[in-house]
C-alpha cells in the first residue's frame, strides 16, 4: 500500500467516525423533569428527595440522594422543574451530578442550575427554595430510576 493510499484510507476512516458521532448525537432526545430535594446540614450536609422524568410519553419515578461538604448550616426544601437533554433512553438520567456553589435562602428564594452526569445527560433546572440555609460547599447529587 502506498503512502497516498494509506492517507486516503485514514481520511475515509476519520470522516466515517466523525459522521457516526454526529448521527449518534442527532439521535439524542430530551425529557421533562420535576425534582423535590430536602437538604439539611451543619458542616457536612445531606440531601434526599424524589421526582419524575417524563420521557417519550412515559413517566419514570426518580430517587435522589446526595452529600455536601463545606460550610452548610440550616435546612431547605427545593422544588425544581426543567429538562434533561442529550439522553437516548430513560436510564441515561441516572448518575452523579456534581456542583460547587454558594447561596442562602431565608424563607423563600429562587434557584437555577445546569448539571451534567458522566453519561453526558444535561439537567437544566429552576425552582423555588424554602427554608433557612446558608451554604458554600461542594455537593454531589445522585439520581436513580426507581
Amino acid at each position: 500500500m502506498t503512502i497516498r493510499a494509506s492517507i486516503r484510507a485514514a481520511m475515509v476512516a476519520f470522516v466515517a467516525l466523525l459522521g457516526f458521532a454526529f448521527v449518534s448525537a442527532a439521535h439524542a432526545d430530551s425529557g421533562r423533569v420535576h425534582i423535590r430535594i430536602v437538604k439539611a446540614g451543619f458542616i457536612v450536609g445531606g440531601s434526599g428527595g424524589s421526582g419524575t422524568l417524563t420521557f417519550q410519553g412515559r413517566k419514570y419515578r426518580l430517587g435522589i440522594g446526595g452529600v455536601s461538604y463545606g460550610f452548610t448550616f440550616g435546612a431547605s426544601e427545593t422544588n425544581f422543574y426543567g429538562t434533561v437533554s442529550n439522553i437516548r433512553r430513560a436510564s441515561d438520567i441516572e448518575g452523579v451530578y456534581g456542583q460547587a456553589g454558594a447561596g442562602a435562602a431565608a424563607m423563600r428564594g429562587a434557584q437555577g442550575v445546569v448539571l451534567t452526569n458522566q453519561k453526558g445527560a444535561v439537567l437544566t433546572l429552576s425552582g423555588r427554595q424554602a427554608g433557612l440555609i446558608i451554604s458554600a460547599d461542594l455537593s454531589g447529587l445522585v439520581l436513580t430510576l426507581r
